[in-house]
């Protein structure tokens, strides 16, 4: 497992933005196989994707991530080339060194060390891997997810790599989270002169009140396990660049992160009842992301949390927060699903890193968990 660090830096050097793999996954392949995994690579448009198992009896065992990176921004901002993996004061930088390409090699690392002990342990390891999380990951995770389930493979324990401790490795780990949905509403008006408003209507003053009405609208209150529903404008867009027209159409761009006190339907259905009680003429394009879902605590938490205990000594607490994961659509066929990986501090950030000290110990975690649930 101390080899580690080293096919991290490897997957660092591949400059991997969304959707291309740059080779990442021949790298994981390679590896995977000589341990005796059979993989099945499956590319959908411009997305490499590999489903990997070793095993052929239950429970399965898979961990999941992405090889993808989000874009580097500005270079002059880094302090070192973000494709160049950089030593400086007890971290390693680099894109991708915390969201994801060190889980993915301390996947692979666990998953060598476990085997060589294990030779011929119960059930299976597999691994799904996607190089199309970051971007608009049509091609990627569900495409896998539908011709797993076309021929009726199920997961019992997932794992996705997602970095999601808080202040230090172990702190936190995701046992589901919210939906998400967005709209693109088009707020119809009658464009005119700013000097005769009688001869025109303006959009955004039509759209005014609804959109308080919406703001401050209570969804619900949440629940044990997630945080209340929140409705939140992105985007307000309209006029033709001159001062002195009154526009013809307003868009707004808008997108709920939901409990699973709602369905997307639901919250549909209230936002067309508040806009159609304005009297509103306008269209609505609506976008769902993924639904909400939830592990409720049982042998995944503890296995992880266990292991969590013995590598770091601290005792991890469950969350939902944050955005969204490919494990909205693992959870289709994964009975148990949790996220856990490196501290999420500087990820998508510019000097992304993960600190030297957890490198080891987060690799020990996925091993002692492959342990504490097959053998």
């Amino acid at each position: 497992m101390n080899d580690t660090r080293s096919l991290a830096e490897a997957l660092m050097r591949r400059p991997s933005g969304t959707p291309d793999d740059a080779g990442c996954q021949a790298l994981m392949i390679t590896r995977l196989e000589a341990v005796g995994f059979s993989v099945e690579r499956m590319r959908h448009g411009d997305v490499d994707n590999f489903w990997a198992r070793r095993g052929a009896a239950g429970p399965v065992l898979c961990f999941a991530g992405h090889t993808d990176v989000v874009p580097t921004g500005p270079l002059e901002g880094w302090d070192s080339p973000p494709f160049e993996p950089t030593e400086r004061a007890g971290y390693l930088y680099g894109r991708g060194a915390a969201d994801m390409k060190t889980s993915l090699a301390a996947f692979v690392c666990a998953i060598e060390a476990f085997v060589a002990r294990h030779p011929d342990h119960p059930g299976s390891i597999a691994l799904l891997i996607t190089s199309d999380e970051e971007g608009d990951a049509v091609d990627g995770t569900v495409r896998v997810v539908e011709q797993l389930a076309a021929r009726g493979e199920t997961i019992d324990y997932c794992i996705v790599g997602e970095p999601t401790s808080v202040d230090r490795l172990g702190d936190t780990i995701k046992n589901g989270r919210r939906g998400s949905l967005s709209g693109t509403l088009t707020i119809k008006g009658q464009q005119g002169h700013i000097a005769y408003p009688h001869l025109a209507k303006n959009p955004i003053h039509l759209l005014a009140p609804a959109l308080a009405e919406l703001a401050e609208h209570v969804w619900d209150r949440g629940n044990a396990h997630f945080p209340p529903t929140s409705w939140q404008a992105s985007n307000l867009n309209a006029g033709t660049g001159a001062g002195n027209v009154i526009p013809g159409t307003a868009e707004l761009r808008f997108n709920f992160r939901f409990s699973t006190e709602h369905t997307a339907d639901s919250l549909k259905d209230t936002v067309h009842a508040i806009l159609d009680r304005h009297g509103l003429d306008y269209d609505l394009v609506w976008t769902l992301s993924g639904n909400p879902f939830l592990t409720e605590p049982g042998k995944l938490t503890a296995a992880v949390g266990q292991a969590i205990r013995d590598v770091c000594g601290i005792e991890t607490e469950l969350s939902t927060t944050g955005g969204t994961s490919d494990g909205r659509f693992i959870k289709r066929i994964a009975r148990e699903l949790i996220e856990f990986g490196p501290v999420n501090a500087t990820i998508h950030k510019l000097n992304e890193r993960i600190a030297l000290q957890d490198i080891h110990p987060l690799t020990q975690v996925y091993f002692n968990t492959l342990e504490n649930l097959l053998i």
